[in-house]
């Protein structure tokens, strides 16, 4: 009986030292809570910037969140004392915190030390694709490209990229390595065209508008090749031909400089337009129908 009953006392004082415990812990968050909400008026009331005001919001929460993660985690450890125990708990809550401000640190020493791109750098990472124009601790700035803008040219937004996107997105350069990008142009002309003399129009066009291929060119690939696996059999315009449902699809293929690709694009459509109208036996394709 002696036993029993020290027993039932053991686990009666057992679960009176869990309900006090959280009883003061759900009080500690609560006041926490109000805390933080009275801090966000402060600021609301004397920050009007809607973006430096969003910062000192996140910020504030991010330390709210710590010091609960410290005070109440002494609470349910209040037997462990030491120093060494104190900081673990310390360096615990911030790393989870901050884990997003941690992450994007690491992205920036990433991007100082391996340079995937550069300040200048033209890229793609995730659905964001823009010229780079600055690079902090925290976040990089591109100028947006593409969008609801054909032929990769500015929408003139600025976008703030986390830096920690760089571990979780695939990111694409157009100035790392080889500095042209290849254009393709596809030219649809109907089958009663006479496709021959056509396709002989455009490799003429096509040569003339297009990037000439200086021993610049190839100097740029031969060093690009010793750091890359980059082959190309030929440099020079190419034309290729297809069949399609509405006619035959000739695709003029051609190195461009990386921001020229619109301006390169618009010179080989207008001298094809102006040729092909010399031409009765030439004609584009457009989706028709035919009842026999």
């Amino acid at each position: 009986m002696d036993m029993q009953e020290s027993l039932k006392r053991i686990h009666t004082l057992v679960q009176g030292d869990m309900i006090s415990k959280l009883i003061t812990s759900l009080v500690l968050i609560f006041a926490l809570w109000i805390i933080n909400k009275i801090m966000h008026r402060i600021i609301e009331k004397r920050i009007h910037n809607m973006r430096s005001q969003f910062s000192w919001k996140k910020g504030s929460t991010y330390a709210i969140v710590t010091i609960g993660s410290i005070v109440v985690g002494r609470v349910w450890f209040e037997g462990i004392q030491s120093l060494a125990t104190f900081f673990g708990l310390l360096s615990a809550g911030i790393a989870i915190a901050l884990k997003d401000l941690f992450a994007d640190l690491a992205g920036w020493i990433f991007i100082i030390s391996r340079k995937p791109f550069e300040v200048g750098n033209r890229i793609q990472i995730g659905e964001h694709s823009g010229d780079v124009i600055d690079l902090r601790p925290f976040q990089f700035t591109v100028l947006e490209i593409g969008n609801w803008v054909d032929a990769d040219q500015s929408t003139g937004r600025m976008i703030h990229i986390p830096n920690g996107m760089i571990f979780t997105h695939p990111l694409s350069n157009y100035d790392k390595g080889f500095k042209y990008i290849w254009n393709e142009i596809p030219v649809l002309i109907t089958f009663e065209s006479d496709w021959h003399k056509a396709k002989e129009i455009l490799q003429t066009i096509a040569n003339e508008k297009a990037l000439a291929i200086t021993t610049d060119v190839e100097k740029e690939l031969r060093e690009t090749s010793r750091k890359y696996l980059i082959f190309y059999n030929k440099l020079t315009p190419t034309i290729y031909t297809s069949v399609k449902d509405s006619g035959v699809l000739l695709t003029i293929r051609y190195l461009s400089e990386i921001r020229k690709r619109r301006s390169s694009t618009e010179e080989i459509w207008e001298a094809l337009l102006n040729e092909f109208a010399k031409h009765d036996d030439i004609a584009l394709a457009y989706p028709t129908f035919r009842k026999v």
